[in-house]
């Protein structure tokens, strides 16, 4: 197996002191110093994230709207220029390959970002599938970071960056809006969007001024609280938000329905995209397992694959469900978990039990997400 891949910004981590992960087949900062500040800052200040693992495949060409409304499950020709969508892109059965943000740069431009681990794969797939179409997809990931200020301070702190003929379009960017601009004389994509639960921008920058720019954006973020955080406290940020992570909530297994995404498919538009038969006849299905939260009543935490049983059955008695994702909350003070179980025990304040390692444990089903900002 070869060595994990270093982002542009590894030397910046190294001298901040980062424990590193493997992740998507990148060598990632998973802390630099406490996991728990690191979350508490975004949720109170402001945090500082290296998310350079993930994909970037720009798509151009007079057919390039009508391209991707083949190729993913959205309908991205409606998409005004400077706005983004998140979308999936399926298989023909229907099972996710990824979910992927898609921003829209010009009429005929688009950037399309998978995660780490399934970027190769969706560029292969969409390469695939641009057969016919008057179409380009570059696979650019490897010449570009992506740099995530996330929390409450993030705006405050990007304004004092900007010129001054930016500030106000900057100030008043709405979520899932992007604007190409320079940050502290840096040309960046500018974007209102993330994985946190809390208002935040990610920059997206060439690896020759990403160093720089980190630099930057550190410095003017100290004196307002922004600390530099890794993929342990992104993780329980996205938990908290009720966001779900490929290779967890979603999987080539599951389509759009399993997980609840079932708004994101459009059976508007007119295109036979990829997969649309298979979830047509889904949607028409009876609901299979269905993803819900949990929140604890005791202290342990569910864990990854742990199994969901209905509240006093027997020890014998079959699992109603399992743990896709769990944690503890540092915000909310208890347990968290996200599972698929079946729709009968999937009402919000239903009872449940997980078993931890040989002792059930009580929680309750509750409304997604635990955490929203702003109460």
């Amino acid at each position: 197996m070869s060595d994990p891949r270093r982002t542009a910004l590894g030397a910046e981590h190294d001298a901040l002191g980062a424990t590193f992960t493997d992740f998507g087949g990148w060598e990632m900062p998973l802390r630099y110093g406490s996991e728990l500040a690191e979350h508490r800052a975004v949720r109170e200040a402001a945090g500082l994230f290296d998310l350079s693992h993930m994909g970037e495949l720009r798509v151009t060409g007079a057919d390039a709207a009508v391209f991707l409304n083949s190729a993913l499950v959205g309908d991205l020709a409606r998409v005004a220029v400077g706005r983004a969508k998140y979308s999936l892109i399926c298989a023909e059965d229907g099972g996710i390959i990824d979910d992927l943000i898609v921003y829209r740069l010009g009429d005929a431009e688009f950037l399309v970002v998978p995660n780490a681990g399934n970027a190769g794969t969706v560029a292969a797939a969409l390469a695939e599938r641009a057969d016919g179409f008057e179409v380009r997809v570059a696979d650019e990931t490897a010449e570009t970071s992506l740099i995530a200020v996330q929390g409450p301070a993030s705006a405050a702190i990007l304004d004092g960056l900007l010129p001054e003929q930016d500030r106000e379009a900057v100030a008043g960017l709405r979520y899932y809006a992007a604007a190409q601009l320079a940050v502290a004389g840096v040309p960046v994509l500018l974007a209102r969007t993330g994985y946190t639960g809390e208002d935040g921008f990610e920059l997206y920058v060439p690896n020759a001024r990403a160093a720089e720019l980190w630099r930057v954006l550190l410095a003017a973020g100290g004196p307002r609280g922004l600390v530099p955080a890794g993929l342990a406290a992104r993780d329980s940020l996205r938990l908290e938000a009720g966001m779900p992570l490929y290779g967890h909530e979603l999987s080539l297994e599951l389509t759009p329905f399993d997980a609840g995404l079932g708004p994101v498919v459009s059976f508007a538009k007119p295109e036979r995209f990829v997969g649309r038969d298979a979830l047509e006849r889904r949607r028409a299905a009876p609901p299979g397992l269905t993803l819900v939260g949990l929140r604890g009543e005791g202290r342990r935490a569910g864990r990854e694959g742990y199994a969901v049983h209905a509240a006093g059955s027997g020890v014998e008695a079959a699992a109603i469900g399992r743990i896709t994702s769990g944690q503890p909350s540092p915000t909310l003070g208890a347990p968290i978990a996200l599972a698929y179980l079946d729709p009968a025990s999937a009402e919000p304040g239903t009872r449940v039990e997980v078993d931890l390692r040989g002792k059930r444990e009580p929680f309750v089903v509750v409304p997604l997400p635990f955490y929203r900002r702003g109460g």
